[in-house]
């Protein structure tokens, strides 16, 4: 017997896999170097490739247990591959090539070609232009003064809305629906979810329905307003929008019934009278609300009440705007609020002349969107991207921008 295979190093059965789907059983014993049972590998499943000496070096084993790239030099045995092991032969990916030199210049170029000019370039090239100053506070009223006029049209708009839908036979019909339409919206505005939360934590649904309203859906801000909230005597009171204002309507529809032998034009002051109790319930259901977070907090820094109701109404409930409203001049003031556009205008004008706007000024979902714009600027996406309103908001918001370039 040979003496080398008295004294041989345990054998090792190692599964060994390829990247391409090929397995099989190596038997090696554990002094065998990680190079030699590469060697092995290769003339297994690429036959002929060692002809070429850099194929060993191309390639690399891997243990698939640790994900451990084994060492060409050291043994199975210092490697620690046991018995039954699965290695993973694996082809080295190529090395990235270094750019030449030309390719190198040319990236260079490219960059300084579209660098942007430094402070010096920039005076140099226009110390021969004439000095502006722009006031920036100029800018900021003008950004202003964009926001009001636009209002201003809404306020006009809803007027001759208001108008050319009273002459529509149908008028009242087609406004309660739109009603019963901003009562269900009403209802969806209240977030399920966050509802549940603030119920199962043991809050009244509707002190939960209240609060929600009242921070914009935020759990944890409706949370810590019923907990401030919670000795508040006044807490369980409906917000200005839900409270029961159903007799004027039903008053002035049973009326109307009523109303309807006589002679039509009776029943015509009737419907026209329901009408305006209906315009006044939606008016009543979009009056503003202002932010109760935003109200502490401008009081706190000494104004008064009313005058922090009025800032956030004009800043659409949008504080850091507010509290430069109180210590600036005050413009807009909230009686500008109110005041609509003049008619003779070329701007008002042309919003009238152009058909889209006619065709939407008779569809009352235009006026519920109007009213709601007038007093909730943020839901001005909502109504643009709505295909009934969006068409007519688009027309109006071209025309001043075509005007307001002249």
């Amino acid at each position: 017997v040979q003496e080398e295979k008295i004294f041989a190093g345990k054998v090792l059965r190692l599964h060994v896999c390829t990247m391409e789907g090929a397995e099989w059983l190596e038997e090696v014993p554990e002094d065998t170097t990680v190079e030699k049972l590469k060697e092995r590998c290769l003339k297994h499943c690429l036959p002929g490739s060692l002809e070429d000496p850099k194929t060993v070096t191309h390639h690399k084993l891997i243990h698939a247990t640790s994900e451990k790239v084994l060492t060409d030099t050291k043994t199975v045995l210092e490697e620690n591959i046991q018995d039954r092991d699965v290695l993973l032969l694996v082809k080295k990916r190529a090395p990235t090539l270094l750019p030449k030199m030309a390719d190198v210049a040319a990236e260079e170029k490219r960059k300084q070609e579209q660098k942007a000019p430094d402070k010096d370039a920039i005076l140099k090239a226009t110390a021969n232009l004439p000095a502006r100053c722009v006031d920036r506070t100029v800018t900021h009223h003008n950004m202003r003064d964009f926001q009001t006029e636009l209002r201003k049209i809404l306020v006009s708009l809803i007027e001759v809305a208001q108008k050319l839908l009273a002459l529509n036979p149908d008028a009242v019909e087609l406004f309660k629906k739109a009603n019963a339409m901003l009562d269900e919206d009403e209802e969806d505005r209240v977030d399920e979810i966050a509802l549940r939360q603030l119920t199962e934590m043991g809050f009244p649904e509707s002190r939960a329905v209240k609060a929600l309203r009242l921070n914009h859906m935020s759990v944890t801000q409706a949370m810590e307003w019923l907990i401030e909230h919670a000795d508040d005597p006044s807490v369980d009171a409906p917000l200005p929008g839900q409270a029961p204002a159903e007799a004027p309507a039903e008053g002035a529809a049973s009326s109307a019934e009523a109303a309807a032998g006589p002679s039509s034009e009776e029943g015509g002051e009737e419907a026209k009278d329901e009408l305006t109790e209906i315009f006044k319930k939606i008016r009543r259901k979009r009056e503003f609300r202002p932010d109760p977070r935003a109200v502490i907090a401008l009081m706190e820094m000494g104004f008064d009440e009313k005058e922090v109701v009025d800032a956030l109404r004009v800043n659409n409930n949008q504080q850091n705007a507010a509290c430069e409203w109180l210590l600036g001049d005050r413009k807009p003031s909230p009686e500008d609020l109110d005041k609509g556009i003049d008619t003779n205008s070329p701007l008002f004008q042309a919003i009238l002349e152009n058909p889209v706007v006619q065709l939407g000024l008779t569809n009352p979902k235009t006026l519920l969107a109007f009213e709601d714009m007038l007093e909730n600027p943020l839901n001005s996406t909502q109504w643009m991207n709505d295909p009934e309103t969006g068409p007519v908001m688009l027309q109006i918001s071209r025309i001043f921008q075509t005007l307001n370039r002249t």
